[in-house]
């Protein structure tokens, strides 16, 4: 299956939180969209590698998203070695992305950094000739996305590019609920973390209006380009 728009995140909500609106948004204009998620998340304070993945087939499935796979990597130390890499770079062959979305270059959680620098890599070797890679016996051709970006998590970094998803804010916020293990619960018997308080939630919804105002739209999701954002015509930009 090729994948007009592939997101990559290093535990199993982060492309919900960073890059659900723009998921959802690009679904609902006919293109396909797809998430693979490097770790189960096992290490979080609440939940388990089980129930997280379970909360994540059902946030895919509200976002829209043809498929989600999960690399398995060890939560807590996603490391950029040449292993973990091809392990990427697979996907990236396998799925032939045009548009590859990541985590942020650095956040308060290490795994965040660590993952971004992983898949940017991963996408550069992904496109390499003399690296042979295979899923189940198929030789897989290689493959370079013409784009990548890297959304914005917990820290407030600089952007380059504003996306309006005010068509899918709704799905990307019930994306998030769907991951009702780790965010707002009032039920919930687990200890509390930063992100399962209400403040937290009620600022992702704050944070998508304020980019949202700043474009002129209703929500937006931020991202950082990894290369120069080229346009043909300067009336494509708002």
């Amino acid at each position: 299956m090729k994948l007009d728009i592939l997101a990559f995140g290093a535990h199993p909500d982060d492309v919900e939180l960073g890059a659900g609106g723009i998921l959802a948004t690009h679904a609902t204009k006919g293109l396909t969209t797809g998430i693979v998620d490097l770790t189960k998340g096992e290490m979080g304070t609440r939940g388990t590698a089980e129930i997280r993945l379970e909360e994540s087939k059902k946030a895919a499935e509200i976002l829209g998203c043809a498929v989600r796979e999960n690399l398995g990597m060890p939560d807590g130390h996603v490391d950029y070695d040449h292993k973990s890499q091809l392990n990427v770079a697979k996907m990236i062959r396998k799925y032939r992305p045009n548009i590859v979305l990541m985590n942020a270059p650095t956040d308060r959680h290490p795994d965040h950094g660590r993952a971004s620098r992983l898949v940017e890599e991963s996408c550069f070797l992904a496109g390499l000739h003399k690296i042979q890679l295979e899923v189940n016996g198929t030789e897989l051709e290689p493959w370079r996305p013409k784009n990548m970006y890297k959304y914005l998590q917990f820290y407030n970094l600089e952007p380059q590019v504003v996306v309006d998803i005010s068509t899918g804010f709704e799905k990307k916020m019930a994306s998030i609920r769907a991951h009702k293990s780790q965010f707002f619960n009032p039920d919930s018997q687990e200890p509390q973390t930063l992100i399962s308080s209400e403040r937290f939630f009620q600022s992702v919804i704050a944070r998508a209006q304020d980019w949202g105002r700043i474009i002129g739209a209703d929500y937006a999701e931020p991202l950082i380009a990894v290369r120069h954002v080229g346009v043909g015509n300067l009336n494509d930009l708002q």
